[in-house]
């Protein structure tokens, strides 16, 4: 059988599992209580899945459908984008620390309050603890994603094939998913990526999904060769450059080119 040939976001991020399911994808460090976590493809994929699942089966998302993320760039986030593409919905990623419209809502635990007042159909609140934690106050209108997303199941199948000419992508206007692939592509080939990267995507406040690309090719670039991703900030440089070191970084995105952050041989993307 032929390899799927991505097209959406949703087949790029298949395409990727596929590679080597087993590989971290995702390592992540929180400067709150400093934490650190680190997921396979498929352990994300689990959390993809399960999320996808808790969209369509409990929120009763359907294909078209607008889901704000009121979210700082986190692990969980991402497993929220691919949930919502696998879905076949449309992400409206928050600017800075705002809260945007939509079908349904998902906020962090500082925005939770706010997101009740959208007047979105659902919203969700997450505490964004390094490992999943509930949060420590869900209002009774709210779902806590933490709580509701492990009963559901660890495979998702969409109820139809992504279509990769619809909006899967509000930010500075509407990109479709067809888009979003060949943006990511197309930066992929400029950062010169191959299977044996690791690329660091540094973020500094405010922290937003879209800081470091409207099209999100920071996020998707990787995905186009399997690439491991490493999520810190970047307050303190000289903590960023042990870590650097200690994840075996090859790259970094998020600095500005010039940089002393990086440590020798890590590339800065831009």
């Amino acid at each position: 059988m032929s390899a799927e040939i991505p097209d959406s976001p949703s087949t790029l991020w298949r395409s990727a599992v596929a590679a080597d399911p087993a590989r971290p994808f995702v390592t992540a460090y929180d400067d709150d209580t400093g934490g650190r976590v680190e997921l396979s493809f498929a352990t994300f994929d689990n959390w993809v899945a399960k999320t996808a699942n808790m969209l369509v089966d409990a929120l009763a998302a359907e294909p078209g459908e607008r889901v704000a993320l009121a979210l700082p760039l986190h692990w969980q986030s991402l497993a929220w984008l691919l949930a919502c593409w696998s879905a076949g919905l449309a992400v409206v990623p928050a600017a800075e620390d705002g809260v945007p419209e939509g079908d349904i809502v998902v906020a962090d635990e500082a925005r939770l309050e706010r997101a009740m007042d959208t007047g979105a159909r659902e919203v969700v609140g997450t505490s964004l603890h390094p490992l999943g934690a509930p949060l420590a106050e869900c209002p009774p209108a709210a779902t806590d994603y933490a709580v509701e997303v492990r009963g559901h199941g660890d495979r998702f199948t969409p109820a139809e094939p992504a279509d990769p000419e619809r909006v899967a992508l509000w930010s500075d206007r509407g990109y479709s998913g067809s888009e979003l692939v060949t943006a990511a592509q197309e930066r992929a080939r400029a950062w010169s990526l191959t299977a044996g990267d690791r690329v660091a995507l540094l973020t500094r406040a405010p922290n937003t999904l879209t800081a470091l690309s409207p099209q999100l090719t920071h996020l998707l670039a990787p995905l186009t060769n399997a690439v491991p991703v490493l999520l810190t900030s970047d307050t303190d440089p000289a903590t960023v450059r042990t870590r650097l070191d200690m994840e075996r970084a090859t790259a970094v995105a998020g600095v500005a080119a010039g940089s002393s952050t990086p440590p020798a041989g890590v590339r800065v993307l831009t």
